[in-house]
Protein backbone atom coordinates (compact mmCIF):
# COMPACT_ATOMS: atom_id res chain seq x y z
CA UNK A 1 0.00 0.00 0.00
CA UNK A 2 1.42 3.10 -1.01
CA UNK A 3 2.22 6.30 1.78
CA UNK A 4 -0.15 9.53 1.60
CA UNK A 5 1.23 12.45 1.83
CA UNK A 6 -0.56 14.93 4.54
CA UNK A 7 -0.80 18.27 2.99
CA UNK A 8 -2.27 20.20 6.33
CA UNK A 9 -0.07 22.54 8.05
CA UNK A 10 -0.06 21.23 11.21
CA UNK A 11 1.61 17.71 10.05
CA UNK A 12 4.55 17.86 11.47
CA UNK A 13 5.67 14.68 9.73
CA UNK A 14 5.33 13.01 6.01
CA UNK A 15 5.74 10.21 4.04
CA UNK A 16 5.96 9.80 0.15
CA UNK A 17 7.90 10.01 -3.02
CA UNK A 18 10.91 12.62 -3.22
CA UNK A 19 12.38 13.41 -6.23
CA UNK A 20 15.19 16.02 -7.28
CA UNK A 21 16.06 19.08 -9.55
CA UNK A 22 16.93 18.17 -13.04
CA UNK A 23 20.95 19.68 -13.26
CA UNK A 24 19.15 22.05 -16.32
CA UNK A 25 17.44 23.69 -13.24
CA UNK A 26 20.45 25.06 -11.88
CA UNK A 27 20.86 28.85 -11.60
CA UNK A 28 17.06 29.47 -12.14
CA UNK A 29 15.60 31.59 -9.82
CA UNK A 30 13.41 29.95 -7.17
CA UNK A 31 10.38 31.43 -5.42
CA UNK A 32 12.25 32.65 -3.04
CA UNK A 33 13.96 34.89 -5.63
CA UNK A 34 17.50 33.32 -5.26
CA UNK A 35 19.18 31.10 -8.20
CA UNK A 36 18.64 27.00 -7.27
CA UNK A 37 22.34 25.68 -7.27
CA UNK A 38 22.86 22.20 -7.27
CA UNK A 39 25.39 21.36 -4.47
CA UNK A 40 23.42 23.33 -1.67
CA UNK A 41 21.03 21.48 0.48
CA UNK A 42 17.49 22.94 -0.46
CA UNK A 43 14.53 21.31 -1.36
CA UNK A 44 10.95 22.28 -2.85
CA UNK A 45 7.75 21.85 -0.84
CA UNK A 46 4.11 23.00 -1.24
CA UNK A 47 2.92 23.29 2.11
CA UNK A 48 5.46 24.24 4.85
CA UNK A 49 7.03 27.77 3.92
CA UNK A 50 9.62 29.30 2.55
CA UNK A 51 12.96 29.23 5.19
CA UNK A 52 11.90 26.46 6.72
CA UNK A 53 14.61 23.56 8.00
CA UNK A 54 13.14 19.57 7.19
CA UNK A 55 15.13 16.60 8.15
CA UNK A 56 14.35 14.06 5.11
CA UNK A 57 15.13 10.47 5.99
CA UNK A 58 15.71 7.41 3.73
CA UNK A 59 14.25 4.31 5.58
CA UNK A 60 15.88 1.86 3.10
CA UNK A 61 18.93 3.07 4.04
CA UNK A 62 18.46 5.07 7.65
CA UNK A 63 20.60 8.15 6.20
CA UNK A 64 19.21 11.52 6.72
CA UNK A 65 19.85 14.95 5.74
CA UNK A 66 18.59 18.95 6.75
CA UNK A 67 17.49 20.91 3.72
CA UNK A 68 16.00 24.01 3.80
CA UNK A 69 13.13 25.31 2.27
CA UNK A 70 13.42 27.43 -0.97
CA UNK A 71 11.12 26.73 -3.87
CA UNK A 72 7.69 25.39 -4.49
CA UNK A 73 6.71 21.72 -5.44
CA UNK A 74 6.61 19.58 -6.71
CA UNK A 75 4.13 19.45 -8.96
CA UNK A 76 4.92 15.76 -10.02
CA UNK A 77 2.01 13.32 -9.47
CA UNK A 78 2.57 11.13 -6.24
CA UNK A 79 5.62 13.10 -4.64
CA UNK A 80 5.88 15.11 -1.64
CA UNK A 81 9.41 16.54 -2.06
CA UNK A 82 11.70 18.15 -4.68
CA UNK A 83 15.88 17.86 -3.01
CA UNK A 84 18.92 19.54 -4.47
CA UNK A 85 21.03 17.32 -6.11
CA UNK A 86 23.71 17.56 -2.98
CA UNK A 87 20.80 16.42 -0.78
CA UNK A 88 19.44 13.61 -3.13
CA UNK A 89 22.70 12.56 -3.04
CA UNK A 90 23.78 12.22 0.30
CA UNK A 91 20.28 10.23 1.11
CA UNK A 92 21.27 7.77 -1.55
CA UNK A 93 18.24 8.95 -4.18
CA UNK A 94 20.66 9.36 -7.35
CA UNK A 95 20.50 6.36 -9.28
CA UNK A 96 17.11 5.52 -8.51
CA UNK A 97 15.47 9.10 -9.36
CA UNK A 98 12.70 8.61 -7.09
CA UNK A 99 12.66 7.22 -3.65
CA UNK A 100 10.53 6.82 -0.64
CA UNK A 101 11.44 9.38 2.56
CA UNK A 102 10.17 10.50 5.91
CA UNK A 103 9.88 14.09 5.78
CA UNK A 104 9.62 15.80 9.56
CA UNK A 105 10.16 19.84 10.27
CA UNK A 106 12.78 20.91 12.05
CA UNK A 107 13.31 24.05 14.70
CA UNK A 108 16.07 25.71 14.48
CA UNK A 109 16.99 24.90 18.27
CA UNK A 110 16.73 21.12 17.53
CA UNK A 111 17.93 17.69 18.79
CA UNK A 112 20.84 17.42 15.89
CA UNK A 113 22.70 20.64 17.64
CA UNK A 114 23.08 22.08 20.65
CA UNK A 115 23.16 25.71 19.29
CA UNK A 116 21.22 27.67 17.04
CA UNK A 117 21.83 27.19 13.23
CA UNK A 118 23.47 30.70 12.30
CA UNK A 119 21.33 32.93 9.82
CA UNK A 120 23.94 34.24 7.23
CA UNK A 121 23.37 36.23 4.42
CA UNK A 122 25.77 34.86 1.99
CA UNK A 123 25.26 37.99 -0.65
CA UNK A 124 26.43 40.25 2.51
CA UNK A 125 28.82 38.37 4.15
CA UNK A 126 31.61 39.06 1.10
CA UNK A 127 31.10 42.65 1.00
CA UNK A 128 34.30 44.22 2.08
CA UNK A 129 36.33 41.47 1.83
CA UNK A 130 38.85 40.81 -0.73
CA UNK A 131 39.47 37.10 -1.05
CA UNK A 132 41.97 37.12 -4.47
CA UNK A 133 45.28 38.39 -3.02
CA UNK A 134 46.92 41.68 -5.26
CA UNK A 135 49.90 39.87 -6.93
CA UNK A 136 52.99 42.01 -7.28
CA UNK A 137 55.00 41.55 -10.22
CA UNK A 138 57.81 39.77 -9.67
CA UNK A 139 60.56 39.63 -11.78
CA UNK A 140 62.02 35.94 -11.84
CA UNK A 141 65.73 35.33 -12.84
CA UNK A 142 64.88 32.37 -15.02
CA UNK A 143 63.05 33.03 -18.52
CA UNK A 144 62.53 30.17 -20.64
CA UNK A 145 63.63 30.79 -24.04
Amino acid sequence: MPFMAITTLHAQQQSGNASYYANNLHGRKMSNGQPYHRDSLTCAHRVFPLGTYLKVTNPSNNKSVVVKVTDRGPFGRGRIIDLSYAAAKELGLIRQGVGLVRVEKVDKTNSYSPFPLPDIDYESVSIGYEFIPKWKSIETPYKKE
